[in-house]
């Protein structure tokens, strides 16, 4: 089994201090049965893919994590959509972008708390910025993820949702201008738009903006996700939303079940892998090849390690 947790810290006083109130107990001695595999993934916290979006890319047997990493293709792939070889694909997140006296903050998608009748309104609305007759396809796939395809999104470098989410939506804007072009076009579309004019009446967040990511084309080696991969991504929501008691929460229910779970498969000699991600980097652990001895004295001294300072690293 192979568990992977995105999320699993940030930077910043306020989750260096919701670390130090976890105990961590499982994980504590899941750590100090493995040991870590290969390289750290990622750079630094500016880079436009998450480190967990790398690690991904590397299940999936992707060499080259410095490329734009074309997550959109994956969901199309998921979701079954016809898909030719090297076709490009883009995914498009509403959202409501909040404009202050010294900044534009981007809003959680899901503080629009958009219907599915809602949503597919607003896609239906803005369908003249993808015309069929040029070669787009366009995709509903649920509330929140929308889906287009055009050769012209190939290997557009964007930034991820997750790292404009709740933050200055300057350090994250597109360079390349047809992401910015089609921003644009949709944010003018937006403000006109009557749906948002009933959603202002009942005071509801207006839909005035997209974020636009995960551009390209999967690439021709990739596979699929193993099977014995289970995400966890329990953590996410309440790490972006910066509800940092509901986050710890959130660990320590982590801690007590898949951690556990995996600790209790680790303590049986069976295959585990974990691979915690950050804001900055990704990391992977495995349990090495133990002799007969050292299966006894982990028996009667479980080893523990110290895993406050492994997350604030990441």
């Amino acid at each position: 089994m192979h568990l992977m947790i995105p999320h699993a810290s940030a930077l910043g006083e306020a989750c260096k201090h919701s670390l130090g109130t976890l105990a961590l107990p499982h994980l504590s001695a899941l750590m100090g049965l493995l040991k870590a595999e290969g390289q750290a993934l990622g750079s630094d916290e500016y880079s436009l893919n998450t480190p967990f979006e790398l690690a991904l890319a590397r299940e999936r047997g992707l060499a080259d994590t410095s490329a734009p990493v074309p997550t959109a293709a994956w969901l199309a792939a998921e979701a079954g959509l016809p898909s030719g070889a090297g076709q490009a694909w883009a995914l498009l997140s509403p959202m409501h972008l909040a404009v202050g006296s010294d900044q534009v903050t981007a809003y959680a998608p899901e503080l629009l708390e958009l219907s599915e009748e809602e949503s597919r309104a607003f896609f239906a609305a803005l369908a003249e910025l993808w015309p069929s007759d040029e070669g787009w396809q366009a995709h509903w796939l649920s509330p929140l993820q929308w889906l287009i395809s055009h050769p012209s999104l190939a290997g557009l470098p964007s930034a991820s949702l997750d790292r404009v989410v709740q933050r200055n939506v300057a350090t994250w804007m597109p360079e390349a201008r047809r992401l910015r072009t089609l921003q644009n076009e949709a944010q003018m579309l937006l403000h006109r738009q009557p749906l948002n004019t009933a959603r202002e009446a009942r005071k509801a967040l207006p839909l005035n903006s997209l974020w636009i990511s995960g551009c390209g084309a999967e690439s021709p080696g990739a596979k699929p996700l193993p099977a014995d991969l289970r995400l966890d991504s329990s953590l996410r929501q309440p790490l972006l939303m910066e509800d940092w008691a509901a986050w710890a929460e959130a660990w320590a229910r982590l801690d007590d079940g898949a951690v556990s779970h995996l600790l209790n498969e680790a303590r049986l000699g069976k295959s585990v892998q974990l691979t915690l991600c950050g804001e900055r980097l990704a990391r992977k652990f495995i349990l090495p090849a133990r002799s007969p001895l050292q299966k006894t004295l982990h028996r009667w001294l479980p080893p523990r390690a110290e895993v406050h300072s492994l997350l604030e690293g990441l």
